[in-house]
């Protein structure tokens, strides 16, 4: 069925609930954000990361391209960085590397 101008798509509320919600999402994720911030930092303080340009510097070494994406995370009790790029060929690829030693884990994608 086609909506008409006298009956809307979507009820008041609806509309507020679907708003309420999106909120919510987008608080949750700054929140979150946060959190992982302080922690990097924290990492990186320390000396368990090294600073991102010089680890972007070491893998543009064995995988040039132009980064999209760049995450850090702990996996199985290592940080690691997640980098999406595109490299020369225009190909996405997907790496993960060790953030302390900057050496290549994973390779998804490219070549």
């Amino acid at each position: 069925m086609i909506p008409t101008p006298s009956r809307p798509v979507l009820s008041s509320r609806r509309r507020l609930a679907a708003c309420v919600v999106l909120l919510g999402l987008a608080c949750g994720t700054a929140l979150g954000f946060d959190g992982d911030h302080e922690r990097a930092r924290a990492a990186l303080q320390a000396g368990e990361v090294l600073p991102l340009p010089q680890l972007l510097e070491r893998v543009a070494r064995v995988q040039p391209g132009q980064v999209l994406a760049v995450e850090l995370e702990r996996d199985d009790g290592r940080w690691v960085y997640e980098l999406k790029l595109l490299d020369p060929a225009g190909r996405l690829v997907k790496l993960e590397v060790d953030a302390r030693s900057a050496e290549l884990l994973r390779r998804k994608g490219g070549r």
